[in-house]
């Protein structure tokens, strides 16, 4: 009997025993779980961590560059500027060539300046220089031509040369009397041009000249007389008073060309189609 209450209290206390350490290993698991999630939450985190550190490097990085193109484009302006600066100064006469001026720019202090900038770039700013000069020379120029009365579109340059040889404009344009004669010529043509266009406008404002007028003409002098009498009191008509045998074609052209296309259709040809639609 003790024997077998023995063996019961010994299996009892081996069942709890076996239980105790079931029981401890699935604590031990779940600890291990928990510290494993653990680990990995940490490792997420470090990892996170790692590639906005990556990030900020990268934005820092590319931040700087851009501040280094912005510092090297400011000193290229600025070298640009003080080369400018050099050529307003230094040349005055758009008679020069670049390989000229260049040794003479090389004398002052700003051109280590403008050392930043390339042969080929100086050179371009050079050539823009001078077209400027050249254009604000020209038009300057031909402000003086507008101003000199005595010039018509028949005027020579070696009449108009006499009259305007001391004025500044003149003398500043070009220090090449030919190249003063080029562009007078040029002004001429231009004055000419526009001239005859604005005496073809004058002719289809003059509501005189019509289709009838060849006819007219035909039968009498008297209706040319009466047209040129009409324009001769516009300046269109004026400033052509130097050539009076191309004013005069002028106007018969524009009288044959009245006379080909003939009457024009009334303007309300079109009203009783309108009225009977209605």
């Amino acid at each position: 009997m003790k024997d077998r209450e023995s063996m019961f209290i010994e299996f009892i206390t081996s069942v709890r025993k076996r239980e105790k350490e079931d029981s401890k290993s699935r604590t031990e698991k779940h600890i291990d779980s928990d510290k494993e999630k653990e680990l990995e939450r940490q490792a997420r985190i470090e990892a996170s961590l790692r590639e906005r550190e990556r990030e900020v490097q990268k934005a820092r990085s590319e931040q700087t560059k851009e501040i280094d193109r912005e510092r090297e484009q400011h000193k290229r302006e600025e070298a640009i500027q003080n080369f400018k600066a050099l050529l307003s100064d230094m040349v005055r006469s758009s008679d020069v060539t670049w390989s000229d001026t260049r040794r003479t720019l090389r004398k002052d202090h700003r051109w280590e300046s403008a050392s930043l900038l390339e042969r080929e770039e100086k050179e371009k700013l050079f050539s823009e220089h001078i077209e400027a000069l050249t254009k604000k020379k020209r038009e300057h120029f031909r402000q003086l031509l507008d101003e000199t009365s005595a010039i018509t579109l028949t005027s020579t340059w070696k009449e108009v040369k006499k009259v305007i040889k001391e004025d500044p404009r003149c003398i500043k344009f070009s220090s090449s009397d030919r190249k003063k004669q080029r562009e007078f010529e040029e002004y001429i043509r231009d004055k000419y041009i526009t001239a005859k266009a604005d005496f073809r406008t004058l002719l289809k404002e003059t509501k005189f000249i019509t289709y009838r007028s060849k006819k007219l003409l035909h039968e009498s002098d008297q209706h040319l007389k009466d047209i040129e009498r009409i324009l001769q009191n516009d300046k269109r008509y004026l400033v052509l008073e130097c050539v009076p045998e191309e004013r005069r074609k002028l106007i018969m052209a524009y009288i044959d060309d009245l006379d080909r296309r003939g009457p024009p259709p009334p303007p309300t040809a079109s009203e009783p189609t309108r009225r009977s639609a209605k």
